[in-house]
């Protein structure tokens, strides 16, 4: 653990920001065409991080790493919690360990971790909207009465975005030129592709502005000099073969970390390996504070704060059980290879509902996503960066497949990674979809079909058992608790 803070008289504070589906479709690293001046002013000021992780490629799995140290199937959340899936009862999050230690905690906005929102560990929480202007909004306005209250307590605050998830309708976020964007070398360049993210590049300048109040208020309060900026998204963008794949443009995130000015410490790129298991760890040593002993994830700390250069991640995992069907799939990400089994009959890309009913779905090559998938993937990272090329089968590669195999089975069995059947598992999608599409059916007024589309409005992002159908969903989170 770091030592840093003992003595010092000043405890720091953490403000985490985080949006949906972004990936790292940012100009800071690389995107052409974004209008994000905040994020990238942050990403010159602060550390960003190159090669970041998240532990799966849809929301709540995604977002259970972040605030437990632990993988999905350790904490409980293998799929998606409007589907039913919860944190297993035992499991810690990050604010209710940092209330523990003293700090004061909010929540503005974006969670898709659990039906009930008070069980997170929240000592404030505020839901009822996670668009990206009322979240800054009240976070202001927070952030202001802490600081007027003279209050003596270091705090904890979440802003949650919905920006940048689908969809993007054209009188909230302002299309960007469809022909002044570029296009990510993953996705076909057709018009229907470009109109897509014309769209998405709307709502990322909407929600950088927002980002642009925050730090400004952050700013104006003082709070700059002891306060820890973070900023990440949950998973990839919500286009076809990244979110819901477990390809880099699956589970690649931006994650950029502002650190307390007072530290004095030089902007930088941070290029080591970094899984959504870290995020609990490292924020808890950056503060002095103890890890758990269970927790999955490793601190980056001491890295972070005196950079010597040495590796902290040798390789990282990922994985995916149930997004809109059982899809079981777990993965061993290093540097130069990426290897993936796929552990059911798939066709090569199932997509997601919010991706089949884009335009840029239309752009695929029906064969080609129709196609089987094969059961086992490698891929050499330093000349595929993309990953279309399987070398699974060449002989020049054997080696590293034998290496990785033994990799990803040491660690399953390690940490108790037991899926269940192809039946069982069918079963368990089948019936949370069944609520799904049977509590889609009389929405409510203020609501959008999908239940990840509701950002406003009384059951907003979740839909409650009892308005679902209580037996349908409640099986996933029994099962999930023995999977």
């Amino acid at each position: 653990m770091v030592e840093k803070q003992a003595g010092s008289g000043t405890r720091e504070n953490v403000i985490l920001v985080h949006w949906h589906d972004l990936g790292r479709h940012l100009t800071c690293y690389g995107a052409e065409g974004v209008v994000s001046p905040n994020l990238d002013r942050l990403a010159a000021e602060g550390i960003r991080f190159t090669d970041a992780h998240a532990t799966a490629p849809l929301c709540s799995p995604a977002r259970g790493s972040l605030f437990t140290g632990l993988h999905p199937h350790r904490n409980g959340l293998v799929g998606l919690a409007h589907h039913g899936f919860e944190y297993r009862d035992h499991v810690r999050t990050l604010p209710a360990l940092l209330g523990a230690a003293g700090y004061r905690s909010a929540l503005f906005g974006m969670q898709h971790e659990s039906a009930d929102p008070s069980r997170l560990g929240f000592d404030t929480v505020d839901v009822s909207d996670s668009l990206c202007d009322y979240v800054v909004a009240q976070s202001q306005a927070w952030l202001t009465d802490h600081v007027g209250g003279g209050a003596a307590k270091p705090f904890f605050l979440t802003a949650g975005f919905f920006e940048t998830h689908r969809p993007y309708p054209a009188d909230e976020y302002a299309p960007a030129d469809p022909d002044a964007i570029g296009v990510p070398g993953f996705l076909p360049d057709t018009p229907q592709v470009r109109d897509d993210l014309a769209g998405l590049h709307g709502s990322i300048t909407q929600a950088d502005a927002a980002v642009g109040r925050l730090l400004d208020t952050v700013d104006e309060l003082g709070l700059a000099e002891t306060t820890w900026i973070l900023f990440i998204t949950d998973h990839g963008l919500a286009f076809p073969r990244a979110k819901s794949t477990l390809y880099g443009e699956g589970t690649g995130v931006a994650f950029i970390a502002r650190p307390p000015r007072t530290l004095g410490l030089a902007p930088r790129v941070y290029d080591d390996l970094f899984s959504g298991v870290d995020l609990t760890p490292t924020v808890l040593d950056l503060l002095g504070l103890p890890l758990p002993e269970d927790v999955d994830g490793e601190t980056h700390a001491a890295e972070l704060l005196e950079p010597t250069g040495e590796q902290v991640r040798a390789g990282l995992f990922t994985q995916k059980t149930y997004h809109d069907a059982y899809d079981p799939i777990r993965a061993v990400r290093t540097k130069q290879f990426s290897y993936i089994e796929n552990y059911a009959d798939r066709p090569a890309l199932l997509l997601p509902l919010d991706i089949a009913d884009s335009s840029s779905a239309a752009s695929l090559d029906p064969y080609e996503t129709a196609a089987p998938r094969a059961r086992r993937e490698l891929y050499d990272l330093v000349v595929d960066p993309y990953e279309r090329h399987n070398v699974i089968d060449e002989p020049a590669y054997q080696w590293v497949a034998r290496r990785l195999a033994g990799v990803l089975a040491n660690w399953r069995e390690e940490t108790g990674d037991v899926l269940p059947s192809e039946a069982e598992g069918t079963a368990i999608a089948e019936a949370f979809m069944a609520a799904f599409f049977a509590g889609r059916a009389e929405p409510d007024a203020d609501e959008t079909p999908l239940p990840s589309r509701r950002p406003q409005g009384e059951r907003r992002e979740l839909v409650p058992r009892e308005a679902a159908g209580r037996e349908a969903v409640e099986r996933p989170r029994v099962d999930a608790a023995n999977a």
